[in-house]
């Protein structure tokens, strides 16, 4: 634990140069004189650092020195292409060494190449998560993530909705969604996907099991999502919609998205187009609410299903306009 610290310490040296004791020790969560006494132990090894006094001072290296003990330990390895995802690192339980394998990769550029790399790290910046919305916490993932890179299945007890019941399964690989991770894995030989939240209890096997050679997660999950989406708007209904009706529409996600995409102009304010939907109910209350933006052209039974909910609302609120009166 000491070495890999003393090594870090070495590291965040050579990337900014200066560095207090006390932001040494916030950095690695341990106290002054740990650092004091770790900054005398790299002295020790030749390594030469030395400090200034006062206001404005801090820990520096000689100007251009420059060491070459930048190989990636395990964990370190595993967590590069987490490299700039902190939150994700972080639930999968590598937060530490993505930034530890970040600052090796940081050491062994040019000074040209860190410039670079640093402006692209300052300026932009990815966020999973949907507007109005907060990271799902789930408790297993970090052991999820060794159970997956190791093989080992697991035993889970799973909370769906509809039941909890416990399953033995070979778990393939983990996928973000909207802030939540979802688990990839093999239960009796078929592909299943269980949310890690809905994860009451996990338990790892000491066996191993043999992945699937001819297994790609990433098209594995894009191919659930088609499916899901398939599966969860079966039905299609006819919408004409304004210019602003269309762009609200849009906003409903990939699946109106795109239907706008596709529309027919019917005239400067009208277009036609073919809108995938759950149900006629659910078709009829989520089109409602855009009022004289969107016309339901059909089914026949999704206009007459707006037009009962519209009559019975207006019958409830001009109840309640005549007891006012």
């Amino acid at each position: 634990m000491r070495a890999s610290r003393l090594l870090s310490i070495l590291i965040l040296l050579q990337l900014r140069v200066r560095l207090t004791a006390q932001q040494l020790a916030d950095e690695f969560e341990v106290s002054v004189r740990t650092i004091y006494r770790d900054v005398d132990a790299l002295s020790a090894a030749g390594v030469p650092v030395y400090a200034d006094r006062g206001p404005g001072g801090g820990f520096q290296l000689l100007d251009g020195y420059k060491t070459q003990l930048t190989g990636l330990a395990g964990d370190e390895a595993e967590a590069v292409p987490l490299i700039g995802m902190p939150g994700p690192a972080a639930a999968l339980g590598l937060g530490a060494a993505a930034q530890r394998a970040q600052g090796k990769l940081m050491v062994s550029m040019s000074s040209a190449q860190r410039d670079r790399a640093g402006r692209m790290s300052a300026r932009f910046h990815v966020d999973p998560l949907d507007w109005y919305r907060e990271e799902d916490v789930a408790d297993h993932v970090p052991s999820l993530v060794r159970a997956v890179l190791d093989q080992h299945p697991i035993v889970i007890t799973y909370k769906s909705w509809t039941a909890t019941r416990e399953h033995r399964v070979e778990p393939l690989g983990l996928v973000m969604k909207g802030g939540a991770w979802y688990l990839a894995a093999l239960s009796k030989g078929n592909l299943r996907t269980f949310k890690a939240g809905k994860i009451l209890t996990l338990t790892v096997e000491e066996t191993r099991f043999e992945r699937p050679a001819d297994f790609d997660l990433a098209a594995s999950w894009q191919a659930q999502l088609d499916r899901f989406s398939a599966e969860l708007r079966p039905t299609t209904a006819r919408v004409r919609a304004t210019v602003e009706g269309r762009r609200r529409l849009a906003e409903l996600g990939d699946f109106a998205a795109n239907a706008v995409r596709n529309a027919d102009q019917v005239n400067d304010a009208w277009a036609d187009l073919s809108l995938p939907i759950e149900s006629i109910d659910q078709a009829a209350l989520l089109l409602i609410g855009f009022g004289d933006e969107v016309e339901a052209l059909g089914p026949p039974d999704l206009r007459d299903r707006i037009v009962a909910i519209g009559l019975a609302a207006a019958a409830r609120h001009g109840e309640g306009v005549a007891s006012r009166a």
